[in-house]
């Protein structure tokens, strides 16, 4: 059966690494919006909100930005 949410209801697995990584780097919301913006990708700051807080799904080019920008694998942003 599909399935479309995680066990806590979250619907992305990224979105606490992504705060984790966010905040070692010392980055706002809004500048990591900003940084990724000036790497060709359209997501503002009430996207980057939303996916850490799990209410939005992630895209496979949203993942690969994050996952190019903090420097680290794809499985690394997606193993809780």
């Amino acid at each position: 059966m599909f399935k479309n949410k995680n066990e806590d209801n979250t619907l992305n697995l990224c979105g606490k690494t992504v705060a984790i990584l966010r905040k070692k780097c010392n980055l706002s919301q809004r500048a990591l919006s900003e940084q990724l913006q000036l790497k060709g990708i359209d997501i503002n700051k009430n996207a980057i909100q939303q996916i850490e807080c799990g209410k939005r799904f992630v895209t496979d080019i949203e993942l690969k930005a994050f996952s190019k920008f903090f420097n680290v694998t794809t499985d690394k942003l997606i193993d809780n």
